[in-house]
């Protein structure tokens, strides 16, 4: 099992840092996080947000890299339909090679009105998008020469160079809530980025798809962690930053019709820790919580939000420490599905 952290690389209004201070002080943290012993560091991308949440995933892993050597980078979430695939397939070609083979590319087809109206995507066509360009990603880093003829994108003698350093290519890895996602992971991807709910429907479409159920590999997320050695008072100090995550969330995902968060903001604290989502629990607290999800939901990666937004990266070190230190042992050698 591998244990990984989750960046966005924020800076909302109400945080005391300059955007360039909050980069620094994440890159820092994900240098820390690889001596701690992490095995993943993922990006997550979202566009036109007044935090400037990491729209540049590439450049970001790049940046990653630079300051790493162990750990794989992988994206989670790229909005793909908001890239051009050729593009996409080259530059995560060179992030592979910067990264002496690290990195994964983990994408899907976002969800947010306003990002398809910026882009000019029709949004209503963007899973069609998605298995064009992934499709063209995976031929740009097996193939030395293709014709692309689809819906969305034709495209006539590509020769993408350089090629990825591992082979036969990079693991694209598909991101998934509903049916259908989990359909286009069983057909394109070597694994899943979900949630606990997602894991036996994707075996059962790998299943369908003739490819092997029983090695269904999957990214889970109980993203919204925070370990303290006293709970009480760590939400006291997070909740401005938890609650402006979550109501961000809470109201992307009900603008897209799609009220996994319900209809209604959290209105304080009191009803932050009453139905959100959170868990700020002490080392005990987490390792209890983990070892129901994974009898759950088996997974070979596991993943959480290293730095709620706002929080300066340094104020976040202490949660990551205990994690490393108090609960990845114990479920060390365990192995995925």
């Amino acid at each position: 099992m591998k244990f990984g952290l989750w960046y966005d690389f924020r800076c909302p209004p109400h945080s005391p840092l300059s955007w360039r201070e909050t980069c620094a002080q994440t890159l820092e943290h994900i240098r820390y996080a690889e001596e701690l012993g992490y095995d993943d560091i993922w990006l997550s991308e979202h566009h036109f947000i007044e935090d400037g949440y990491l729209p540049s995933l590439l450049p970001a892993a790049a940046a990653v890299a630079a300051v790493t050597s162990r750990v794989t980078i992988g994206t989670n979430i790229l909005l793909a339909p908001f890239h051009h695939p050729v593009r996409l397939a080259e530059e995560s070609a060179l992030v592979d090679i910067i990264s002496g083979g690290r990195f994964l590319l983990g994408l899907a087809v976002g969800y947010r009105r306003e990002e398809f109206a910026g882009f000019g995507v029709p949004r209503q066509k963007r899973g069609a998008m998605t298995e064009e360009i992934i499709q063209i990603v995976l031929r740009c880093w097996t193939e030395d020469e293709f014709d692309f003829r689809g819906q969305f994108y034709r495209l006539q003698g590509v020769r993408a160079t350089p090629k990825p350093v591992q082979r036969p290519r990079p693991e694209l890895w598909v991101g998934a809530l509903g049916p259908a996602a989990v359909r286009r992971a069983a057909r394109y991807a070597d694994g899943i980025i979900a949630g606990p709910e997602q894991v036996a429907q994707f075996a059962e479409a790998l299943a369908a798809e003739g490819r092997n159920g029983d090695r269904a590999r999957v990214a889970l997320g109980l993203p919204w962690l925070y370990v303290t050695d006293d709970p009480e008072r760590a939400w006291r100090e997070l909740y401005p930053h938890l609650s402006y995550q979550i109501n961000g969330y809470q109201r992307w995902f009900s603008e897209a019709g799609q009220p996994i968060f319900g209809t209604e903001p959290y209105a304080d604290l009191e009803d932050l820790q009453a139905r959100g989502p959170y868990l700020v629990g002490t080392p005990e607290q987490v390792r209890e919580a983990l070892a129901q999800l994974f009898a759950q939901a088996p997974a070979e990666r596991y993943f959480w939000w290293a730095i709620p937004p706002g929080l300066p990266p340094r104020e976040a070190v202490r949660s990551m420490e205990l994690f490393a230190r108090q609960v990845m042992p114990h479920f060390r050698g365990r192995q995925g599905p």
